[in-house]
C-alpha cells in the first residue's frame, strides 16, 4: 500500500520546487532495491534495448542524477535523467515551478537548472539494475549551442543506454527554433559525428506545439541522420481553460490539460513515420488508460512526470500493471501487437 495518499497534503503545503527537492531527498534515504518482475507480454525492444515496461519516467525529475537507481527499483521501466548541460547554470530566477492542483497539472519555467556533465558523471557511472536514460542541453549563454549538443553526446555515451537530445523546452529563450528544418539538419549532423561505433542509440525530443509542415521536416531530418525514436513531445506554451490560482504564469503546461495536444501530436508523428521510426510518447499520461490511448495512437514507449506529484512514484508500475490487464483482455500476446 503506498503511503503517499497519507503524505501528499503536507508536501502539498510546500512550494513546488521545494517539494521537489524534499522528493529527492527522500528517495535518497532509500536504499536502491531490485526492480519488481514485469508480466513478460510488456516487454518492448526498441532500438537495440529490451524494456521490462512501456512505461518510463520522463527527464526533468531527476534532473542531476541523483536518485535514478531508487526509481527503477519503484518499478518504472526506464528513467531518463537531466537535461544536464555541459557546464554548471542555476536556471532561471525562483519562483519557476508551481503546482495547479485544481486542473492536475503544472506549469514551469526552471530554464535546464543543471550541475552540469562533469558533476554528474561519476553518479552514473557503475552498478545499476534498469534502463537509463540522459537527456542532454545547450547552456542558455553558449555561442554555440549545436556544439553543447555534440559535447554532451561524446560525454554521457559511455554511461547511458540511450541518450536523447532535448530540443523541445519552451524555457529557453530560441531553444525550439532548433526544431527549425535547417537547424535541425545542423545539429543533427553534428551529433552522428559525436557518435561513437557502438555507442548508445540517440533519440530526438521535440515540442507538442508544432506548425503544419513541421512534423513531416522532423521525421525526414530525423531518419535522414540515423535517429533512433522520437520522444513527442514536453510541456507547452499553449493555454488551454485552467481553473488553478497559478494559471497566468508563464513557462510550460504539463499535466491532464495538455493530453488532447499531446495525443494529437503523437497521431501526426505516427502518420509522418507510418512507423518506420519508433516514438516515445509524453504529456498528459496519468493512468494505464491513458497510456493504453497513446499506444494506440503509435507510441512504442510512453514516459510520465506530472502524474507523479500527484500519484506518487509507485505510479510507473500500477500503470503497467494496468496495461497487462489491458493487453490480456484485448487477448494481446505482446504490448508491440498495440502499438498504432
Amino acid at each position: 500500500m503506498s503511503l503517499f495518499p497519507l503524505v501528499r497534503p503536507l508536501v502539498f503545503r510546500l512550494d513546488a520546487e521545494r517539494a521537489h527537492r524534499l522528493s529527492i531527498a527522500a528517495l535518497k534515504a532509500l536504499p536502491a532495491a531490485n526492480p519488481p518482475r514485469f508480466d513478460p507480454v510488456l516487454r518492448r525492444s526498441l532500438a537495440g534495448l529490451d524494456f521490462p515496461t512501456p512505461v518510463g519516467l520522463a527527464a526533468g525529475y531527476d534532473k542531476d542524477a541523483e536518485v535514478f537507481r531508487q526509481l527503477l527499483g519503484l518499478g518504472w521501466g526506464h528513467v531518463e535523467v537531466g537535461t544536464l548541460t555541459p557546464r554548471p547554470q542555476p536556471g532561471n530566477p525562483k519562483p519557476r515551478s508551481f503546482r495547479l492542483a485544481e486542473d492536475r497539472a503544472a506549469i514551469n519555467r526552471y530554464g535546464f537548472n543543471s550541475c552540469g556533465q562533469a558533476a554528474a558523471l561519476p553518479r552514473l557511472r557503475g552498478a545499476r539494475k534498469g534502463l537509463l536514460g540522459v537527456n542532454v542541453g545547450a547552456n542558455k549563454e553558449s555561442p554555440d549551442r549545436i556544439a553543447d549538443y555534440a559535447t554532451g553526446v561524446r560525454a554521457m555515451a559511455a554511461v547511458a543506454d540511450y541518450l536523447t537530445i532535448n530540443i523541445s523546452s519552451p524555457n529557453t529563450p530560441g531553444l525550439r527554433q532548433l526544431q527549425d528544418e535547417g537547424a535541425l539538419r545542423d545539429l543533427l549532423a553534428a551529433v552522428r559525428e559525436a557518435r561513437q561505433p557502438g555507442g548508445p542509440p540517440v533519440f530526438l525530443k521535440v515540442a507538442p506545439d508544432q506548425g503544419e509542415e513541421e512534423p513531416r521536416q522532423i521525421v525526414k531530418a530525423a531518419i535522414d541522420h540515423g535517429i533512433d525514436a522520437l520522444i513527442v513531445g514536453n510541456t507547452t506554451v499553449s493555454r488551454p481553460p485552467l481553473r488553478s490560482a497559478h494559471a497566468g504564469e508563464t513557462g510550460g503546461l504539463s499535466g491532464a490539460p495538455l493530453k488532447p495536444l499531446a495525443l494529437a501530436t503523437i497521431k501526426r508523428f505516427r502518420a509522418e513515420t507510418g512507423g518506420a521510426l519508433p516514438l516515445v510518447g509524453v504529456g498528459g499520461i496519468g493512468s494505464a488508460e491513458d497510456a493504453w490511448e497513446r499506444i494506440r495512437a503509435g507510441a512504442s514507449l510512453v514516459q510520465v512526470y506530472t502524474a507523479m506529484v500527484y500519484e506518487g512514484p509507485g505510479l510507473g508500475r500500477r500503470i503497467a500493471q494496468g496495461l497487462a490487464e489491458r493487453l490480456r483482455r484485448e487477448g494481446m500476446t505482446s504490448i508491440a501487437e498495440a502499438v498504432g
